[in-house]
């Protein structure tokens, strides 16, 4: 069952949320604050593909809560869902470890197509049975575990980070460009905005390179995209 946390403090909006992800097959946990959030996910063992988190919620707000669980787990899937159009907040949930973002108002297939999008990535990584290593230089990616090692120590990577890694070491002192990044990672009919490419690869540089500021792999071509080296 693809199993998925909701997190929205207005009625209305959850209601209309979780009808049309359990239409679409979805096994819809609901809350309506972080603290709950948290407090079912724990309770739950983090046994969830997908959650779908509001920014704005008194108490324990959405970035929060993202924070939070990322720490406990780098497989799921997270969905911010913002009323607000600016830049800063996309920015800021992506920066703490979610993986796309849906601004309100959203129509309910733009919706389902974001999260069925997320789930598809997350199973891929746990059904993968390839057991290959990938080595870059100081670097290890193991497809098997789905981790990534740098000079023997582990960096904790979210799924799309990893797939994003997998692309650029599979294709080494290659230009790739912004389109094609987000079509491979993201999926071919992405709703989103192309700047989310640009997010995560800074968030990469924040785990991965010595000097983030002063990129030596993650490199950008400028005007084009970005490419890896050794």
């Amino acid at each position: 069952m693809k199993r998925i946390l909701v997190v929205e403090d207005e009625d209305a909006i959850r209601d209309f949320v979780v009808i049309n992800l359990r239409r679409s097959g979805y096994d819809v946990t609901d809350v309506s604050n972080g603290e709950d959030a948290l407090r079912v996910f724990d309770e739950n063992d983090g046994k969830f593909d997908v959650a779908l988190l509001d920014i704005m919620m008194p108490g324990i707000d959405g970035f929060t809560v993202c924070k939070e669980i990322r720490k406990r787990s780098s497989t799921i899937g997270i969905i911010m869902l913002s009323a607000k159009t600016q830049e800063m907040d996309k920015v800021n949930g992506l920066m703490l470890g979610a993986d796309d973002y849906v601004t309100k108002p959203f129509s309910p297939s733009e919706l389902v197509a974001r999260v069925d999008a997320i789930h598809r990535r997350v199973t891929m990584a746990n059904k993968t049975d390839e057991d290959s290593l990938i080595v870059s230089g100081d670097f290890e990616l193991n497809l098997k575990s789905r981790t990534l090692k740098k000079n023997k120590e582990n960096v904790d990577l979210t799924q799309v980070e990893f797939q994003i890694m997998e692309l650029f070491m599979r294709n080494p002192d290659v230009a790739l460009d912004r389109s094609e990044i987000l079509s491979k990672v993201w999926g071919e009919n992405y709703y989103g905005d192309i700047k989310i490419v640009d997010v995560n690869i800074r968030r990469l540089r924040m785990k991965i390179e010595d000097e983030p500021s002063s990129p030596k792999h993650l490199v950008t071509v400028w005007g084009f995209g970005y490419k890896w080296q050794e």
